[in-house]
């Protein structure tokens, strides 16, 4: 059985290496750090160390849960996430359908890269163009309302604002670059289904709906639970420069509590034990999400 074991593994050698820098990054950044879930159950001081810091149990969580913002907290954070699922998930589907319709190769590449290239742009990037077109002196969005007639807003400073804004800008970052995995499953689809459509009197749009749709299922079923399980992790960069006093109704969330706790106060276990409930409670969604798909259908992570 070794000798076994040590031919494959030669055999896929070239695989293996190829794989080996994905392997050490989970290795370094996601399993190593779990040792520090232990935090979360002490009253850690940086002082005397993670060993002798008084254990606490649960007092932590209790301290979390006994918050009065932390109702508020959980609703904004799943909130945020539940409308990215809603307008950013089906976003790159219809872009991926769209652009498989197009003939015209050129236009097609152009809007490909055009549609790609906000993915690469950080958060600061993003962060400092919404300022510049949402200001309310300069910026071209109050230009226009201003040039109908209508007195400016203050986006930046109004939280019923700033889910619209932050989910907006999530979409236009992100549908490019999540076309990429639809746009290969649609070359996967075998082409005579499309002939066999069309012999059958089919137009582009039936096409679509029988054929497209259906071939990319698989895929869009796996992402599907993959980003359920993301709903409550949202980047902490773009909500915490986008976020201020005036909007904390609607823009305070779970990374960047978590900041103010752990960075700002120095309470290391009360933040560790607020971002363990929130993963604990991403597995319990992914784990829903799966099951449910492998009782509706044939597709599913596990």
């Amino acid at each position: 059985m070794n000798t076994s074991i040590f031919r494959k593994i030669r055999r896929d050698r070239a695989f293996l290496v190829l794989l080996a820098p994905a392997l050490i990054f989970y290795i370094l950044f996601r399993y190593v750090p779990m040792f520090g879930i232990i935090v979360s159950f002490k009253d850690y001081n940086l002082f005397s160390g993670i060993w002798k810091s008084e254990w606490v149990g649960l007092r932590y969580y209790k301290m979390f849960f006994d918050n009065p913002d932390a109702f508020n907290i959980i609703r904004n954070t799943f909130l945020l996430g539940l409308y990215k699922i809603i307008f950013g998930f089906p976003a790159p589907i219809i872009l991926a359908l769209l652009l498989n319709e197009l003939k015209m190769k050129r236009y097609k590449r152009f809007v490909q890269t055009v549609s790609y290239m906000p993915h690469f742009l950080s958060p600061v990037v993003v962060a400092g163009i919404l300022v510049m077109i949402l200001s309310p002196s300069t910026g071209f969005v109050n230009q226009i309302i201003q040039d109908m007639g209508f007195e400016p807003i203050n986006f930046l400073q109004k939280a019923d604002w700033f889910r619209t804004i932050y989910v907006s800008s999530e979409v236009w970052q992100e549908i490019g670059w999540g076309s990429i995995l639809y746009l290969a499953a649609l070359t996967s689809i075998d082409p005579q289904l499309y002939e066999a459509a069309r012999m059958d009197g089919a137009n582009r749009w039936r096409q679509m709906w029988h054929v497209s749709i259906p071939g990319i299922m698989p895929a869009i079923v796996i992402l599907f639970i993959l980003q359920i399980g993301k709903i409550m992790e949202l980047g902490f960069d773009k909500v915490f420069l986008l976020s201020n006093a005036a909007t904390y109704e609607t823009a305070d969330i779970i990374s960047t509590y978590v900041y103010r706790m752990g960075i700002t106060s120095a309470n290391f276990s009360y933040a560790t034990a607020i971002d363990l409930f929130m993963g604990i409670i991403g597995l319990i969604f992914v784990y829903s999400a799966n099951v449910i798909s492998r009782k509706l259908g044939d597709t599913s992570l596990w």
